[in-house]
């Protein structure tokens, strides 16, 4: 799948999918990489090395510094997918060096969480290892 590269690099994990937006400010600890926004879809779950998928961010631009904590302490994920990136998480994976993409045809939501995929930021493509 062709979309819009946003941070270049590549990343290959499991599909960790969000209906919901991400705030990292306050949203994910950066020190264990789980997601602790209270009633978010993906509370209690680690962000750490999978592919995380969600809308767009929110909140404050610290979060940008978040995930960049996030990846000096080993637990950033593997690459981020968004519908349509918006600054705050753009900045925040570029300046950790972790790939990201948005604006994927619609068939990427159809993938099932836990599919395997490679994103490469360079070129904004999305490939699974296995169909959904």
């Amino acid at each position: 799948m062709k979309g819009r590269g946003i941070s270049k690099g590549i990343g290959s994990g499991e599909l960790l999918v969000s209906s919901e937006p991400i705030s990292f400010l306050s949203g994910v600890n950066p020190e264990t990489g789980v997601v602790v926004e209270h009633g978010h879809p993906l509370e209690g779950q680690s962000i750490a090395g999978r592919v995380l998928a969600f809308p767009y961010g929110k909140g404050s631009t610290v979060g940008s510094y978040v995930i960049y904590a996030l990846k000096q302490n080993g637990l950033a994920p593997a690459a981020i997918i968004n519908t349509e990136t918006e600054p705050i998480i753009a900045v925040g994976a570029i300046i950790a060096g972790i790939p990201m993409v948005d604006r994927l045809p619609p068939e990427f939501s159809r993938l099932s969480p836990g599919t395997k995929v490679t994103v490469n930021g360079s070129t904004g493509e999305v490939s699974c290892d296995e169909a959904a």
